[in-house]
């Protein structure tokens, strides 16, 4: 399978009303869970690297050599994306080697500035990386989780962000629609309708974060209304946390990492599987 771009992925789901589903790797068994996940059922999505990520291994290169070789391989179209990315150093380093290591799309997160300073600092990162052939998402205000914009109660004004685009020339906007980062429960009640007036009033794709916090039936919902990226990545450590304590708990002598972390990456291979069944309408898992 010839790796995708996070572009040509989007504007499919876009014309046939579904999402991507966007699932944050942190390591290779995070990698090629995504890979065995979405093509379980059928399904395309995007390996996603965080600026954090970036930075508890070192340097990027390394991930995102070996997600690009996974996603080579996979029977399964899927993209690479950088997610959150502040530091400009970075985004200079990602453009300049983004066409070696398949990097389709990078969300550059100016939202800590105020107004004028992120359309400033977003409008330049666009230019540089329609240069690199890069798809650029931003967001106008911090994710729940870190305050900001985002926090409860707090909600993205179609206005505002019908401006933004279109001062910053920005391929996807991440929205505050009520989700959150790092949820440990699936409760988070998403403003459908503000979502579907985003969707009409923003010419762009929607991006949602925080989606581990947010059930099934809520994350397809805000789909037909227009969310046409998900992003995904406290769900899948839950999932490979949980797996790998109920593997060493039953192999309390095991030392061999492969006995345990297959469990692990079992239980993220199957998070995957769902998530990409209800954002992306692929088949139910056998």
């Amino acid at each position: 399978m010839t790796l995708a771009t996070t572009s040509e992925l989007i504007s499919a789901a876009a014309a046939s009303g579904r999402a991507i589903a966007a699932f944050n790797v942190l390591s290779l068994d995070h990698a090629e869970a995504v890979a065995a996940g979405a093509a379980s059922v059928g399904s395309p999505a995007l390996l996603q690297i965080s600026e954090n990520a970036i930075a508890f291994r070192g340097s990027p290169e390394p991930l995102l050599a070996a997600c690009r070789e996974i996603a080579a391989a996979s029977d399964a179209p899927l993209g690479i994306h950088l997610d959150h990315i502040e530091d400009p150093r970075l985004v200079a380093r990602v453009l300049a080697n983004a066409t070696e290591f398949g990097v389709g799309s990078i969300m550059f997160d100016a939202s800590k500035l105020d107004y004028a300073d992120n359309v400033a600092a977003t409008r330049d990162v666009v230019a540089r990386a329609h240069d690199a052939g890069v798809w650029v998402e931003a967001e106008l205000g911090e994710i729940g989780g870190k305050d900001g914009a985002h926090a409860p109660g707090v909600r993205t004004d179609p206005g505002e962000a019908a401006a933004f685009v279109e001062a910053t020339g920005v391929d996807g906007l991440a929205v505050a629609v009520g989700s959150s980062h790092a949820m440990l429960d699936r409760s988070a009640q998403l403003d459908l309708e503000l979502i579907a007036r985003l969707a009409e009033a923003v010419p762009v794709p929607l991006v949602l974060h925080g989606s581990s916090g947010v059930a099934d039936e809520v994350i397809a919902a805000a789909v037909a209304s227009g969310i046409r990226k998900v992003n995904v990545g406290t769900a899948l450590n839950i999932a490979f946390t949980a797996s790998l304590r109920e593997a060493l708990s039953a192999q309390p002598d095991a030392v061999d990492p492969r006995r345990y972390t297959r469990d692990a990456r079992a239980g993220m291979v199957a998070l995957v599987g769902r998530f990409c069944t209800v954002v992306a309408g692929a088949r139910q898992p056998a």
